[in-house]
């Protein structure tokens, strides 16, 4: 008999939309769900927001008085916080991965930590930045 027969064979489970809430993903599978949706957040706003609002602040006093009328709302304001998490998150979190492509930090524990590290640094690093952004210095 070969060796084959005696290991048992990997589960895969296949979860529904019911059981999502109750699944216990990973701290890693967690930055990763993160950096996909960061991604295409940048992806959607990048032309639809951030491109017209900097072409308008670049054609004429005028248009950098009305671009910087419009991003002193406080509404808008968040939603740049929240694209600048975005950036933030997928920049810290590429870095990670690319660390793994070159087979740093694979193991369990390196993994997890370095998931972690993604977190709180981006993170900080937006709270830093939304600082600024709202003047507080």
């Amino acid at each position: 008999m070969s060796d084959s027969a005696a290991k048992p064979r990997p589960q895969f489970r296949n979860i529904n939309i019911t059981q999502i809430a109750r699944y216990r993903l990973p701290l890693a599978g967690k930055v990763s769900i993160l950096h996909r949706i960061s991604g295409f957040a940048l992806f959607l706003a990048l032309p639809l927001v951030l491109l017209p609002l900097f072409e308008r602040s670049l054609i004429s006093e005028i248009g950098f008085a009305q671009f910087h009328d419009f991003a002193s709302h406080p509404l808008v304001k968040i939603v740049l916080l929240g694209l600048i998490w975005a950036y933030l998150h997928h920049f810290c979190a590429g870095i990670r991965f690319l660390a793994l492509d070159l087979h740093k930090g694979l193991e369990k524990h390196a993994a997890q930590r370095s998931a972690g590290i993604v977190l709180v640094v981006s993170l900080a690093l937006t709270v830093v930045f939304g600082l600024k952004l709202f003047g507080v210095f």
